[in-house]
């Protein structure tokens, strides 16, 4: 039974909650487990087919736990490399979607860039307020947030430790969409059922290559788009979807 975490799945999206209102949800050890002791289960699964992470309508995470990490020395943090276990989480190929209304800040921001894209409220901020405490981002800010929208407004961000309003977000390329606050969820909730309509290696396939784009020339990125381009059309799903265009009638993939 989690405790931080609530977990839900209907038509093939796995609706996480973030369970820790009281604390604005902040991302203890207790939470941070719970999500990776279950979710990568869940990626697994065949039945799963997207997931939405979301948390109240004040917070979506207001950063890491403070009392926790406030007792951290170096040589613990350096011992056990501390943040890198949530590699897991990011390397689950199952697409995930950020349903975001209030504070997102600190490592709730971090964990919201984590996700493959963004849906906030208009009233959700964001924000990498570490240098407030005395350090720096810990689980992928200073580099997500720089690709996502370059090295001037994440400065910005982490230099002054400023919150950025949705609509800013927005402009620069943090999130994907902006919707009324009471709309994310269910927002969310609909892109995820889209997506899981679709194939699912192909979804998988479709995060790779768009990630792969942060990682390599224009040149290597165009020529792996292509090989898996080519590669798709060994699959069941590829013929079945252009014969169902060609018929007029809705696809039944079959992840083959």
């Amino acid at each position: 039974m989690t405790k931080t975490i609530e977990i839900t799945q209907k038509d093939g999206v796995v609706l996480v909650r973030l369970n820790r209102p009281k604390q604005l949800n902040a991302l203890n050890m207790e939470l941070k487990n719970e999500i990776l002791a279950e979710l990568p289960k869940l990626d697994k699964d065949p039945s799963v087919r997207c997931f939405v992470l979301t948390g109240n309508e004040k917070a979506f995470a207001a950063g890491g736990d403070i009392k926790e990490m406030s007792v951290l020395s170096y040589a613990k943090a350096a011992a056990e490399d501390y943040f890198s276990d949530w590699d897991v989480f990011v390397n689950m190929r199952t697409p995930k979607i950020a349903a975001v209304n209030g504070y997102a800040l600190g490592g709730g921001c971090e964990l919201a860039m984590m996700c493959d894209f963004i849906i906030a409220g208009e009233g959700a901020q964001f924000g990498q307020p570490e240098i407030k405490l005395g350090i720096i981002a810990g689980m992928g800010g200073s580099q997500r947030m720089t690709k996502l929208i370059g090295r001037a407004k994440s400065m910005d961000m982490h230099l002054t430790g400023r919150m950025m309003p949705a609509d800013e977000a927005l402009a620069c390329g943090l999130v994907a969409r902006v919707v009324p606050d009471d709309q994310v969820l269910e927002n969310a909730l609909a892109a995820g059922v889209q997506i899981a309509a679709y194939s699912k290696p192909v979804t998988a396939l479709v995060r790779d290559v768009v990630n792969r784009a942060d990682e390599t020339s224009l040149a290597e990125g165009l020529f792996f788009e292509r090989r898996v381009f080519h590669s798709l059309f060994s699959t069941e799903d590829q013929k079945e979807g252009m014969n169902a265009f060609i018929e007029k009638r809705k696809p039944n993939f079959k992840d083959k």
